[in-house]
């Protein structure tokens, strides 16, 4: 099959982070996605958790060398000039199965073809072949300063997101704390930024704003930032609930241009849950709710795949009862809003 031309780019991602009800989790993990003809490539793999070999958290020495073996200027990591466009967020072993391709190199182009899912040393295209994906031509120029571009900034490679709790360090934002650092986000805690020199406010991308901070303080926090010129989101917790908490936390990470993004819409009303997402993908809601005792609850009230465009929901009346939360989520991003009445 001979191979059309398409554009090619990169755009940040990310995979979404997440405490279960259990105790167990799932680390959050910062990538490169491509984007072709305008769209992530992941876009195209409706159910898929994964990352690309473009993560944030990987040594600069490794994330170089990724690059350049997507540029030709190395060997392939894998046989037959394969090389791994999405892998395993938690191990990123081949043996936990890899979304792989061919990238050749024709004239001053670059195709890549032969998509497949890969879990050993060589793939069966017939069987585990994405037949539909692909190939894609890109032009040599745009191809190599996209990805050029990464080497000028790796400064950021082996970055991991980190977020400031604003409060005192009592039991609410300690195990918010631990929660973070469990699936791979730094968490420090302070009462306040008063003294703190501009560049270590710098290290954060979010700010958390315990239950007992009050309005006065939280405007000192937000100053010390404008003064610093520094934007980051300031996350003002729903509930004393430590996975919604999470939650909102994941959704301020998130540094996906809003129009790439596959969740774009949750409203929660009425018992339902309104969702949008701009391309086949699984979708998972979680409600949380307070009791008279303020304790919290949660329930999960929906797992599957939804199409591309808008859906209501039906949530169950006991998962929403009294002062209640939802939380969206697919792969690659996490929405939350409070349970209108």
């Amino acid at each position: 099959m001979s191979a059309e031309y398409a554009t090619f780019g990169l755009a940040p991602a990310m995979r979404a982070g997440e405490v279960l009800a259990n105790g167990d989790f799932q680390v959050h993990r910062d990538f490169v996605d491509f984007v072709v003809d305008g769209r992530p490539l992941l876009f195209r793999l409706s159910d898929l958790d994964a990352v690309s070999p473009l993560a944030s958290d990987v040594p600069p020495a490794i994330f170089t060398a990724q690059v350049r073996g997507l540029l030709l200027e190395a060997d392939a990591p894998l046989s037959d000039g394969r090389h791994v466009i999405y892998g395993c967020p938690e191990c990123e072993g081949i043996e936990c199965g890899a979304v792989t391709a061919l990238i050749e190199r024709e004239d001053d182009d670059y195709v890549w073809r032969d998509f497949a899912w890969q879990t050993g040393e060589r793939p069966d295209l017939e069987r585990n072949g994405y037949h539909g994906m692909g190939p894609f031509r890109f032009h040599g120029t745009e191809y190599r300063a996209a990805l050029n571009s990464l080497l000028d900034a790796d400064a950021d490679a082996g970055h991991r997101p980190r977020v400031l709790l604003i409060g005192p360090r009592v039991a609410l934002l300690a195990r918010l704390a631990a929660a973070l650092r469990a699936i791979g986000i730094g968490a420090d805690i302070a009462r306040d930024t008063t003294g703190v020199p501009a560049g270590e406010l710098r290290v954060y991308g979010a700010v958390v704003y315990g239950p007992s901070v009050g309005a006065a303080e939280r405007a000192a926090v937000r100053e010390a930032f404008d003064a610093a010129a520094i934007e980051v989101p300031h996350v003002e917790g729903l509930a004393p609930i430590v996975p919604l908490l999470v939650a909102q936390v994941e959704h301020a990470l998130d540094r996906g241009p809003l129009e790439l993004r596959r969740l774009t819409r949750l409203v929660a009303a009425d018992g339902e849950a309104g969702i949008e997402v701009t391309s086949t993908c699984r979708v998972r809601l979680t409600a949380y709710r307070l009791d008279r005792l303020g304790r919290g609850h949660a329930h999960d009230v929906f797992d599957g795949v939804l199409e591309t465009g808008r859906h209501r929901i039906p949530l169950e009346a006991r998962a929403v009862k009294g002062a209640s939360f939802v939380v969206a989520r697919t792969s690659g991003g996490v929405l939350v809003e409070a349970m209108a009445r």
